[in-house]
């Protein structure tokens, strides 16, 4: 580790506890927009400004779709972008109000990243696998990103072959890529996609159409067992095929602009001592990918990992100091796509067990964003699901000073992002 990458892991490591310890007081305002505004971006791996930054593989994206992703590039040697999903649908406790949040209801912020979820478009619902109605997704997309927040959309795609969700593993992507049986279906269902972002536009004066930018996670997890598209049922050359068609038919047959797309590997399929080729399993090529995402619930509390919570923070570390070395070797950037610890039963979960790993390495902390799954509805849902705070939760008071630390971002410390 080079001299400069230690002095940043040190600076890291003093910003955590120098946050923890001020508690309630309020970070920098300007430290975030600074790190926008600059011309140049500074990577801590040389020490010496990067004038080229990364490029998205959509060289006629839209000027907005552009100017995200290069603020994401920027922004990732200092700052961590926070991610909820389906956070302005509902909450643990309430269901139905337009405008709210648990995790607004816990730090009076948004989250900076929102995440939603497209399972049963394809089908022509009104609402996703969640019950979230798409016309409302829609508004709440429009919503965050008119207060400078950012997009990402996930779709379990129920099964074209069975019928049954995206947890039927009947297989089915050998039947849906070019050659394939059902490849009209395939494109059906990209089609309701289509339509769905077209929903998202908003006309200027002049009559032009404006797109939000959404950063685009299909056939996430698919070094897994669990999805019809996952390992086991369907091969490695077919899965490929699948992702670069998806990309090929929204890029340059409808056009879409506005799309940063990202794979999503999960981390529990990924032997730690040979990460790489683990975590290239599937991997269509650098010209079909924009972010080096992984989903990571095994390392930050999941039930049926039996490791220590040291040895889990350091596998943390671990993972995403090579995925973010995966991301710098393609000229991508890396995120924490997924993640969380369901019912948060885990005491200082936020500073201890995720933003601390995270700090503990100049390369872990380059990660652009971190977003964790959803918080069920209790009422309507009638079990415990959730993975962001809600007031009188047990880690409440934690998920403040993880608010409150320099480092991490909600929406209302974001510099301008689109421009």
């Amino acid at each position: 580790m080079s001299t400069s990458s230690i002095s940043l892991s040190l600076m890291a490591a003093l910003m955590l506890s120098a946050g923890l310890l001020l508690g309630c007081s309020e970070k920098p305002a300007e430290s975030a927009a600074a790190v926008a505004d600059s011309a140049t971006t500074t990577a801590p791996q040389s020490g010496k400004p990067e004038t080229a930054l990364p490029a998205l593989i959509d060289t006629q994206a839209t000027a907005e779709t552009r100017a995200l992703y290069r603020n994401l590039a920027k922004l990732r040697y200092k700052h961590l972008l926070f991610g909820h999903e389906d956070s302005l649908a509902y909450g643990v406790h309430w269901e139905g109000d337009m405008d709210r949040s648990d995790v607004r209801d816990v730090t009076g912020a948004n989250p900076a990243v929102y995440g939603w979820e497209l399972g049963g478009l394809e089908l022509g619902h009104t609402a996703n696998l969640d019950a979230v109605n798409f016309e409302k997704m829609q508004h709440w997309i429009k919503a965050g990103y008119s207060r400078g927040g950012v997009i990402t959309i996930s779709w379990h795609v129920f099964n074209p072959v069975s019928g049954g969700n995206s947890w039927d593993k009947t297989p089915a992507v050998h039947e849906l890529i070019p050659g394939g049986a059902r490849h009209a279906t395939l494109k059906a269902y990209l089609d309701t996609f289509v339509a769905f972002n077209e929903g998202l536009a908003d006309v200027d004066a002049q009559g032009n159409k404006h797109y939000p930018p959404i950063i685009f996670r299909p056939w996430h997890e698919h070094n897994g067992d669990w999805f019809w598209w996952g390992k086991g049922h369907a091969s490695e050359q077919d899965y490929i095929a699948l992702w670069r068609f998806t990309v090929h038919y929204l890029r340059d047959e409808k056009k879409l602009r506005n799309l940063i797309y990202a794979y999503s590997p999960d981390r529990s399929r990924i032997d730690m001592a040979n990460f790489e080729a683990g975590y290239l399993y599937g991997y269509p090529g650098d010209a079909y990918v924009d972010i080096i995402g992984l989903d990571n619930y095994w390392d930050v509390g999941h039930e049926a990992n039996t490791a220590s919570a040291d040895e889990q923070k350091a596998a943390l570390t671990a993972s995403l100091k090579q995925l973010v070395q995966i991301a710098r070797s393609k000229g991508k950037i890396a995120a924490l796509t997924e993640t969380g610890n369901n019912r948060l039963t885990i005491d200082n979960f936020w500073t201890e067990r995720l933003l601390g790993p995270i700090s503990a390495d100049a390369d872990a902390s380059e990660i652009a964003y971190v977003m964790v799954w959803r918080n069920a509805n209790l009422a309507r849902e009638k079990s415990e699901q959730f993975f962001a705070p809600f007031p009188g939760q047990a880690t409440a008071d934690d998920f403040k000073r993880f608010y409150q630390s320099e480092v991490v971002l909600f929406e209302d410390e974001l510099p301008p992002l689109y421009r």
